[in-house]
């Protein structure tokens, strides 16, 4: 399938930003990997027919370092917080992925294609499993290790995966199901001890050779499935290929990270979510860049600060609840090492927590916006204006837009979905399809393009912001209510640490608005009844009057996923009584 036009990437190159040096190092060295592809990304040449991100990016990285014209960075940098640490080269790295590959193609008899379960926590056999399965052409399917037997039943099932590799935490539940899962043939286990029924991982690995070709993968070859939750019915499988994951990040890349070879990247994300392969695999890599992982058995402010201060990191990417937390702290206890950049996704950030790390920092939260299906859609990109409450411009390669239910395009300030034109050409980026799953695949699309579900607004300059998903928009007497302004209202008293808004019955007005609160530890009030008052006045004050949350219930904490976002739906189902 061709995916672009030549006159296309001329356009895009358009948009390009201005050059940038970081401590001595040009943005674009002449000898990296990014700058082999420069004609592509002028239109001046096509788009490959073939590509793999292990032989085509990762190994061509290694070839740079082992000339001595890459900085001295690891490639990868890994610690516990107990005192373990690793680092590897990109030699190492491609030393390392190659014995993996040959467990999996040798020993576990997997073949181009084949799908493999991934549930591993921050540890470095995930990175070392994604790099191999993209040298013998499998597909990775990740998961996050809060997954329940029950989940993991049905990943197995849906996927028909024929190996999976897991850690000793959830061995007994993958054990558990096991029986039922008629296309599971191996079992791998990262682990210093043994089990009975697995292979394990470690000790095979370092027995085997480290000599093996990479396969030859076509762009649009299926390289990571990931499952993602809609709004009714089980996780879909979400397909990317070695084009919209890999090739991708070479046209578009620096307009979200904008790496050098010199940079330590850390991103706090789950593995089993896309993030996690973006901000910690597939993008830093491609400039080059030393990926930092911190494995985080739990996210604790104290470790945060600490590793920030302890070790040379240039660029933060977190979901917004990190930045809360953080934000609670006496910042003027931690001086950071080397921090220069800051990054949120996953849902929108209250402008007043910008604010707050902004005056106890000195630096920006840059906000990023996307999808499982997406990668990034916008960003607010190094250099450019930040608007509070703005998730940035369009990244390129997408021509984003707000549409109505008929497709028709939007003018600034009107409020629709947010969409990614995918005809006539569909983007680089852009998902495969969802697996099995036509139907959902076809639902996907409106008139000329991708709906993401998500509402907002787009302004006169080209700023789109977030209103809330379709399903979140809270209509109360006729007016359409989104959560995330009432939750910023909110979020700027002093007494509100997070807040999560959803919709509640109400007899007369349909569904009225109700605010979550999670009081701030440094705030103490014994009349709740009248705290409840002084929030509602306030946020008549701060945002139109009939957006005030005429229910407030105070809680200790918000449900969240492991990857920070609020379960929004989670609370909105208990207020309808649907739990």
């Amino acid at each position: 399938m061709k995916l672009f036009k030549l006159q296309t990437l001329k356009s895009l190159w358009a948009l390009k930003l201005p050059n940038r040096t970081f401590r001595g190092h040009p943005r674009l060295l002449a000898s990296d990997v990014y700058s082999q592809y420069e004609s592509v990304r002028r239109g001046e040449q096509e788009i490959p027919k073939y590509f793999n991100f292990a032989s085509d990016v990762l190994d061509k990285w290694s070839e740079i370092e082992k000339a001595g014209k890459r900085p001295s960075n690891p490639a990868f940098w890994w610690v516990n917080g107990k005192g373990e640490e690793v680092k590897w080269s990109f030699e190492e790295l491609g030393f390392l992925s190659r014995k993996v590959a040959n467990v999996l193609t040798k020993v576990c008899g997997l073949q181009k294609g084949d799908r493999i379960v991934v549930i591993l926590p921050r540890v470095p056999e995930w990175w070392l499993v994604n790099v191999a399965c993209m040298r013998a052409g499998i597909v990775l399917i990740p998961g996050i290790s809060q997954l329940s037997a029950k989940d993991i039943l049905y990943r197995l099932q849906a996927s028909k995966a024929t190996c999976i590799v897991t850690d000793d935490t959830l061995a007994p539940a993958v054990d558990s199901v096991a029986s039922e899962c008629q296309f599971l043939k191996t079992k791998l286990i990262v682990s210093k001890g043994s089990r009975e029924g697995w292979l394990n991982f470690t000790d095979l690995y370092k027995n085997q050779s480290a000599d093996h070709s990479c396969i030859k993968t076509r762009i649009q070859d299926s390289v990571i499935i990931f499952f993602t939750s809609g709004t009714t019915g089980f996780p879909k499988m979400t397909e990317h290929s070695q084009g919209s994951l890999g090739f991708r990040p070479l046209l578009s890349e620096r307009y979200w990270l904008d790496l050098t070879p010199s940079d330590v990247i850390w991103s706090t994300a789950d593995t089993g979510w896309i993030v996690a392969s973006l901000a910690s695999l597939f993008d830093p890599w491609v400039f080059g860049s030393c990926i930092f992982i911190h494995k985080l058995p739990q996210i604790e402010s104290a470790a945060i600060l600490n590793t920030l201060c302890r070790f040379p990191i240039d660029m933060l990417v977190g979901a917004p609840t990190l930045f809360r937390m953080l934000v609670q702290n006496d910042l003027s206890n931690y001086k950071f090492m080397n921090l220069k950049h800051c990054m949120s996704g996953g849902e929108p950030l209250n402008p007043e927590v910008m604010e707050q790390w902004k005056s106890k920092t000195g630096l920006d939260i840059h906000e990023i916006y996307g999808q499982t299906e997406t990668g990034i859609i916008c960003s607010a990109f190094k250099g450019t204006k930040i608007k509070p409450g703005s998730m940035g411009k369009a990244a390129p390669l997408y021509d984003v837009q707000i549409i109505d239910k008929n497709a028709n395009i939007l003018p600034p300030g009107q409020q629709g979905e947010i969409a990614i034109r995918s005809k006539p050409i569909r983007p680089l980026g852009l998902f495969s399809e969802y697996v099995d799953n036509p139907k959902k695949t076809a639902e996907s699309e409106r008139g000329d393009f991708y709906v993401t579900g998500d509402r907002g607004t787009m302004d006169e300059d080209g700023y789109f912001h977030f209103v809330g998903r379709d399903d979140d928009i809270i209509i109360s007497s006729g007016y359409r209510i989104g959560p995330f302004e009432v939750e910023s209202a909110l979020i700027e008293h002093p007494a509100v640490a997070e807040t999560a808004v959803v919709s509640s019955p109400d007899p007369l007005r349909g569904e009225v608005v109700k605010a979550f609160v999670v009081l701030s530890p440094t705030f103490s009030c014994s009349d709740l009844e009248s705290l409840t008052c002084d929030l509602q006045e306030h946020v008549k004050k701060t945002t139109a009057p009939y957006k005030y949350p005429r229910k407030v219930e105070f809680v200790q904490e918000l449900p969240k996923t492991v990857t920070g976002k609020i379960k929004r739906n989670e609370l909105r189902n208990k207020e309808w009584g649907r739990m």
